[in-house]
């Protein structure tokens, strides 16, 4: 597949807009959100040692549950009594649920069973990235479209690797290499603010040596073998000449412009939707008397 047949794409986009709420879903005593601790998560297993690949299904696959499921994840079902197999029960349901949408995800699966992250001392540029907000919308000679709350790199790294995960398969695309080079695309923004486009064009020559440097910085906290893995896969990212790149440059396009989109949607939002299709006030004993003080109140219909 290549850039011109939308089909594939255009059927995935509901799910990968229902995915990028991952950046915005937080809990009471978790720090973050849970693209951020998934980022985080990630470059704990590479620096423990696990292969692109097997950190490349567990993400996707948490990734996926999460989505249906927010922080209902496997250490808060176990909290509450649910058996290791009641709990895999549910995850994997909702991964289907979301399976369903994504022609091929259902390859992730295994990933559920992936050994949790305990504890680990990721690479330093890992807080750093989540640190750093994103510079928001940017154009040279115009002023900024600053679209709040900012998300931070790390969720956006979070978000294109799994999204080229998931889009490896149309873009017949190895999905490890993908997933890492994605997770590794903004390591340069652990050191440097995003000034967006803007910025880039106003550095001029100066740019792709600033770009370098904080690179070769934030790879020197690897170990020579992770580094060595981390610099092949983003030898995909400079263009769409291969499959990677291809399945790379997708995703991070598409997470820029549902990430814009969300803001725009929340901003237009209308008690249409949130009373009447997203039923805020839903079915229950209570419901006729709950509309009574609604219309009593002037608020809907």
């Amino acid at each position: 597949m290549d850039g011109g047949h939308g089909g594939a794409l255009r059927t995935m986009v509901p799910a990968l807009r229902e995915l990028n709420d991952l950046k915005r879903i937080t809990s009471a005593g978790r720090e973050g959100s849970i693209a951020a601790r998934l980022f985080r998560a990630a470059w704990c297993r590479l620096a423990a040692g696990a292969l692109p690949m097997e950190v490349c299904e567990a993400t996707v696959a948490d990734a996926l549950a999460a989505s249906r499921l927010g922080d209902l994840d496997a250490e808060a079902m176990g909290a509450v009594g649910l058996l290791p197999s009641e709990i895999r029960a549910v995850r994997g349901t909702a991964l289907g649920e979301m399976a369903g949408m994504l022609p091929g995800a259902e390859r992730f699966a295994p990933g559920l069973d992936a050994a949790p992250v305990l504890s680990c001392a990721p690479p330093a540029f890992v807080a750093a990235l989540a640190a750093q907000p994103r510079a928001g919308v940017t154009c040279p000679g115009k002023p900024r479209l600053l679209l709040l709350p900012p998300e931070s790199h790390a969720e956006h790294c979070l978000m294109v690797a799994v999204y080229g995960a998931l889009l490896a398969r149309p873009y017949r695309a190895d999905p490890g290499t993908v997933f890492l080079a994605s997770l590794a695309h903004h390591l340069h923004n652990a050191l440097l603010p995003d000034s967006g486009f803007t910025g880039e064009t106003l550095l001029g020559e100066h740019l792709a040596p600033a770009f370098e440097a904080a690179t070769e910085l934030a790879l020197a906290q690897l170990s020579p073998a992770l580094r060595g893995r981390v610099v092949a896969a983003r030898g995909t990212l400079p263009d769409a000449a291969t499959p990677e790149g291809r399945a790379f440059h997708a995703a991070d396009t598409l997470d820029r412009v549902l990430q814009t989109q969300w803001h725009l949607q929340a901003a237009g939002i209308t008690m249409d939707r949130v009373l009447g299709e997203m039923e805020l006030v839903h079915d229950g004993p209570v419901k006729p008397f709950q509309d009574r003080v609604l219309a009593e109140a002037g608020l809907w219909p």
